[in-house]
């Protein structure tokens, strides 16, 4: 069975927002469409078996003046609301004949009774009150185009609606609008870079039919929940029940504006800031961690979106409270950054770099709180960051100063167990009948991937134990120097690099697959263009004891070994080679670590002795 949703335009020369949802709440097809054959063509794979179609437009209308019995009654409940519907009569070109609503429905072949309990029928509903009782709102959202309204109001509100919506997955009936291939986070992405009305225009209806869809649902799986203004003899218009006890706010005075928008129309003016701010957070955990010589998979991040502010802001409680007070101070992921790791041991470290380079303000294993409550499940470090006090008066982190970002740190493991089990407990559905038999499976699944993320451990440090260390004899014919053949450049393989340091460094970590890479350029910038060229190096660097003398508080990286140990060898000479350009300072820095016992001029080589 389906549920559609018509926003129709009462005539053909504007468009008709379209929506279709599953018997499960997925959203399955949301798009625009303006004549009547465009809109019956677009439905026709939803319409051909039992369906429900909720159309925002007048079904029947008999009065020659007025307004129906139906608009009347809703006028009362709503109209202070800011949610009463316009009069409707036959005097009005549109209804002098068939309605248009009506039109529809009878070449979809449906029963527009309310009280029909056939397969295939029609509803007539209203958004702007479906809007007031399903998110218990003091008045309705202004997202319409009227004079003397904004395009920057316009958004705002129509972003905030569109949060509201997108937490109804969490709602009974569910509905999901982000399941694969779905429309709605493209209709997001319009509504927040929308510059014109217009083009706000053409998302405001689909998002008033994906309204007008989950009504349909909803009508259908609790008929108690909704009210039902007039009948189908004169004209009825079915909406939910306005929630008890729900007052208006006051439209005169400022003070009164539902809270909710005021913070979100605050927060939609502070986004750009604080998408710069996120760019800049991703850099900087970036930077500490390659500093740090630590593998990882990822580093990614993100400034909320206004309509997913807008929804967590908008949330209340079962007493119809508002779960936060204080939005802006208290949604605490307005910025996100997540790193992914390959394994577990790299969680802890990737933390300890955290908490030793960056103010963390709030740090909780989720693995531990888990496992203390002998469960198998979520795993994820969540923490709380800003910046320490030396970068917090630095002009390069000005975007960060006085915020704060939520960081995630989880192994690739972790995290798809974690997105999986988010797609489809959150934005899936599961019948009530099989979730004892999924939470076990999840459970299950869990166990299995902790196991898996231990044994990958293992993997690695086993691996890590077996390389011998690298002699300092040349190559011999039938050997491999370690120079890429498929390259032109003469430059030390990647690969090779990786096998060679994994046995000159074996406490080292693994480091990342592009930073191999990365250091063989500057390897060629050194004129070292063979493994035992770089062995003949790093022999006299080996005698030096550098991990004392850069004083690591966690273990680096097998690049991050090796840049040190070409810092030491070539100094000065190093720091100023051009694929360091963007890293001298850093270098400079690092150098005088090493400067009071580091090697004398004589013994630095300027250049593989093969070559001099």
């Amino acid at each position: 069975m389906y549920f559609v949703g018509l926003d129709l335009a009462w005539g053909e020369r504007k468009p008709t927002g379209l929506a279709v949802l599953d018997q499960e709440g997925a959203l399955l097809h949301v798009s625009a469409a303006q004549s009547d054959e465009d809109i019956l063509a677009a439905l026709a794979p939803y319409t051909a078996g039992d369906c429900v179609v909720a159309i925002d437009a007048p079904l029947i209308v008999r009065n020659e003046t007025g307004n129906r019995p139906a608009e009347a009654a809703l006028n009362k409940d709503f109209a202070r609301f800011h949610a009463g519907a316009h009069p409707v009569n036959t005097t009005k070109p549109e209804f002098s004949g068939v309605p248009r609503g009506a039109r529809i429905a009878s070449a979809l072949k449906l029963d527009m009774n309310p009280r029909s309990g056939r397969g295939r029928r029609a509803l007539e509903v209203y958004p702007h009150a479906a809007t007031v009782s399903l998110f218990r709102l003091g008045r309705t959202l202004k997202y319409k185009a009227k004079p003397g309204r904004t395009r920057d109001l316009l958004q705002t509100e129509l972003l905030r609606l569109m949060g509201l919506v997108a937490g109804l997955a969490g709602a009974e009936p569910a509905l999901h609008l982000t399941r694969p291939g779905s429309r709605w986070p493209e209709l997001t992405e319009a509504a927040g870079n929308a510059g014109k009305k217009s083009e706000l225009r053409v998302v405001e209806d689909q998002v008033d039919a994906v309204i007008c869809a989950y009504v349909a649902l909803l009508a259908t799986r609790h008929p108690q929940m909704m009210t039902t203004y007039g009948d189908a003899e004169n004209g009825y218009i079915v909406t939910p029940a306005l929630p008890e006890g729900l007052e208006p706010s006051s439209p005169d005075d400022p003070a009164q504006e539902d809270p909710v928008s005021l913070v979100v129309r605050e927060y939609a003016l502070r986004q750009p800031a604080l998408t710069e701010a996120a760019d800049t957070f991703v850099a900087l955990v970036t930077s500490i961690l390659d500093e740090a010589g630590i593998n990882y998979l990822s580093v990614n991040g993100r400034a909320k979106t206004v309509a997913s502010f807008a929804g967590k802001a908008g949330r209340r409680t079962a007493d119809g409270e508002l779960v936060y007070t204080d939005p802006l101070r208290e949604i605490n992921d307005q910025i996100g950054v997540r790193v992914i790791t390959y394994v577990q041991h790299d969680v802890a470290t990737v933390a300890d770099v955290i908490h030793d380079q960056l103010l963390v303000k709030r740090d909780r294993d989720m693995g531990e709180e888990t496992a203390r409550q002998g469960r198998f499940g979520y795993r994820s470090r969540h923490m709380l960051i800003a910046l320490d006090a030396a970068r917090e008066g630095h002009s390069d982190y000005e975007a960060l100063r006085g915020r704060a970002a939520s960081l995630q740190v989880r192994t690739v493991l972790q995290h798809a167990w974690a997105e999986f089990e988010h797609d489809i407990r959150y934005k899936g559905s599961i019948p009530a009948e099989q979730a004892p038999e999924l939470d076990r499976r999840f459970t299950l699944a869990a166990g299995l991937l902790e196991l898996a993320d231990q044994e990958f451990s293992n993997i690695r440090d086993r691996i890590a134990e077996s390389h011998p260390l690298p002699g300092g004899e040349p190559a011999a014919d039938d050997e491999t120097t370690g120079r890429d053949i498929a390259d032109d450049d003469s430059r030390v393989g990647a690969r090779e690099l990786a096998a060679f340091l994994a046995g000159q460094y074996p406490e080292a970590g693994w480091s990342r697959t592009e930073h191999y890479t990365w250091i063989t350029g500057l390897l060629s910038e050194l004129a070292i263009t063979s493994l035992p060229e770089l062995t003949e190096v790093l022999l006299p660097v080996n005698e030096l004891d550098l991990n004392t003398r850069m004083a690591y508080k966690y273990p680096p990286g097998a690049v991050r070994r090796l840049d040190d140990a070409l810092l030491a060898a070539f100094g000065e000479k190093y720091a100023a080679l051009p694929g360091n350009a963007d890293r001298r300072p850093l270098l400079r820095s690092r150098l005088e670590k090493l400067q009071p016992t580091a090697l004398s001029p004589s013994e630095t080589p300027d250049a593989p002795a093969d070559e001099i």
